[in-house]
């Protein structure tokens, strides 16, 4: 038995035994070095008998670091909330009085972003309520320009022609199944055409990279540290408890359960 998980059992027994002491409405108790070490030895060989119980601990612990971190990024998503609800010339499906807003920070290369599009299809047409902003943060462009390029035929999709021709676009875009590298012009011609979008009007691209760029100081501002980045909160009274920040790929329900903690 080496010292170091020794040291964890006695750790973790005298845990209990104060735990039970208190609970008891005992004065605490000194233990001698001597019971110390027996007090170790006796958890030691339990914990080696019952390995399950380290494993409960375990997945405990990670449930309630789980719980800080999320409870953490709430609170600092509740800071930005007035930018947020500021959504000129950002895209936007859902009734404008809607109760609660669901904003996707993305990029048209993220893979995780291309695994969400499906989930996040499902989820819209189950909560027409509900308020969608897709936020382009172009975290990849530095390595891909389609990044970029992709972004900005959208956002001129959107101005143009409306919320079901974005749509049509950004979910083709992740159709195609190219990302991180793989999408090319071609790609994003195809689909905008497909989409009813005319030909690029380059005017457009001044205003477009102005969001992009407020975007990305946004995603920054707001503490998300990479796309997919999901916030699900009311569009008034927001407090910590009905927000939700989701950093990544999910599921349909773990996105409804976001929901509807924010109708609450």
């Amino acid at each position: 038995m080496t010292n170091r998980f020794k040291a964890a059992a006695l750790s973790l027994a005298l845990s209990f035994t104060f735990a039970s002491i208190h609970a008891g409405a005992a004065e605490p108790q000194e233990f001698t070095p001597a019971q110390q070490s027996r007090i170790g030895e006796i958890a030691a060989d339990y914990l080696v008998a019952h390995p399950q119980v380290l494993i409960e601990v375990s997945k405990k612990l990670q449930a309630q670091q789980a719980a800080i971190k999320a409870q953490l990024m709430a609170q600092s998503v509740l800071k930005g909330h007035r930018l947020l609800m500021q959504l000129d010339g950002v895209p936007v499906k859902g009734p404008q009085k809607s109760k609660v807003i669901v904003t996707e920070f993305f990029d048209y290369e993220c893979i995780a972003c291309s695994m969400m599009a499906p989930v996040m299809e499902q989820v819209m047409v189950s909560n027409p309520d509900v308020r969608f902003a897709f936020r382009d943060w172009t975290i990849f462009a530095g390595h891909y320009p389609e990044s970029t390029q992709a972004s900005r035929r959208g956002l001129a999709i959107w101005k143009q022609k409306g919320a079901d021709a974005y749509m049509a676009y950004h979910n083709g875009i992740y159709g195609t199944g190219h990302n991180e590298g793989k999408l090319t012009s071609d790609d994003i011609e195809k689909v905008a055409t497909a989409a009813g979008a005319g030909e690029e009007d380059v005017a457009n691209r001044t205003a477009a990279d102005a969001l992009i760029a407020g975007n990305s100081a946004l995603a920054e501002l707001l503490g998300l540290n990479g796309t997919p980045g999901i916030i699900v909160m009311p569009a008034e009274n927001a407090t910590a408890d009905n927000t939700t920040v989701i950093p990544g790929a999910v599921s349909a329900q773990v996105m409804q359960q976001a929901i509807d903690n924010a109708m609450k």
